[in-house]
């Protein structure tokens, strides 16, 4: 079982570049990558409100369950 994360598909939806989206949320293009590319182990809370605001969107648009 995994948690995936769609940040890759949203981002695209909005037409917002990993650089501008760093500059909006307040992390590094680096922290964002990972996250984007389905590396990270975590994510605060606080982050993941921050790219839904600035996305416009609700959390489950980010991540997704999958059961191998």
């Amino acid at each position: 079982m995994a948690i995936v994360v769609n940040l890759d598909v949203m981002m695209a939806k909005r037409k917002m570049s990993l650089t501008k989206l760093s500059e909006e949320v307040g992390i590094t293009k680096a922290n964002l990558s990972i996250l984007k590319n389905n590396k990270a182990k975590a994510i605060r809370f606080s982050t993941l409100e921050a790219i839904c605001k600035v996305l416009d969107c609700q959390p489950g648009d980010i991540l997704e369950y999958s059961d191998d």
